[in-house]
């Protein structure tokens, strides 16, 4: 891990062997919580939860499953994006012959005041590649 006043690096190694790793400790996040997911094949979430606070947001890496979510099912794979807010009930399965992985973002939800365009400051230094 690299480190200094302003960011922590790590790293999570090939995504097809990890089981879930939880970044808000290792990266020091104060804004998010962010986990990377790897469920092999046929293998789902070990619960169906909803959240309090907390909206979620499901960015699949690589493979193909289902996402139930208060009820619904949708097929998910490589490339898809999935918001659920705080009360949606829900679980992730990978396909019964492949694996599944992904990020899931939780935030506040309602705690966004700003974006990239408003929040964003253009620095002159130059990178010395």
């Amino acid at each position: 891990m690299e480190e200094s006043k302003s960011f922590r690096a790590t790293e999570l190694g090939p995504l097809d062997r990890l089981e879930r790793i939880m970044l808000k400790d290792t990266l020091a996040l104060t804004g998010a919580e962010i986990s990377a997911n790897h469920l092999p094949a046929g293998q789902a979430t070990p619960h169906v939860h909803s959240h309090k606070r907390n909206e979620e947001i499901y960015l699949f890496t690589g493979g193909k499953g289902r996402f139930w979510l208060d009820g619904t099912v949708l097929d998910v794979k490589e490339g898809s994006a999935v918001r659920v807010s705080p009360a949606g009930v829900r679980c992730v399965k990978a396909d019964d012959h492949e694996a599944l992985s992904y990020f899931c973002i939780q935030v506040d939800a309602g705690s966004l005041v700003q974006a990239t365009r408003q929040d964003g400051v253009l620095s002159d230094v130059k990178p010395q590649w």
